[in-house]
Parts: C-alpha cells; structure tokens; sequence
C-alpha cells in the first residue's frame, strides 16, 4: 500500500494587480436588449441605467462586476 504525505498550505486571493474592475448592465425588461458600455466607472454605467430608464420606463437592470483574481500561498 503507498503511503500519502498530506499538508496544508495557506493562501490568499486578491484582485490581480494587473487588471481593473469592469462594470456592465443590461435591462431586464421583456423584449428589450439594452446594454450599457463596459466601464470601469461604475457610476458611469449607473448614469447610463438611469437615462435608459428616462428614455424608455425600464427600471430594473442587471449589474455585472467582474474582476480577476490572484490566488498565491501566503507564506
């Protein structure tokens, strides 16, 4: 029978130093295929929720924040 050695090792995730933050909406409303412009300003892409609501009466959307992360042993 083989014999294991089994350890554990601490890690840690944080934001990839590399990337930013990207923030996206799309309306939620039957029939409709809004979207805002990618931005990594996210009040940007809230002003823009806002003036599709203005135009149109759709007031919910979907809000997407995506980032990239970075897994390392915390040695």
């Amino acid at each position: 029978m083989a014999r294991s050695i089994v350890r554990f090792v601490k890690h840690r995730i944080t934001q990839h130093p590399d990337t930013d933050v990207t923030f996206e909406a799309e309306c939620l409303a039957y029939e409709c295929e809004w979207k805002a412009s990618p931005s990594t300003d996210g009040a940007a892409v809230d002003i823009e929720c806002m003036s599709h609501t203005g135009r149109t009466g759709h007031g919910s959307f979907r809000r997407l924040c995506t980032s990239f992360a970075l897994v390392e042993r915390a040695e």
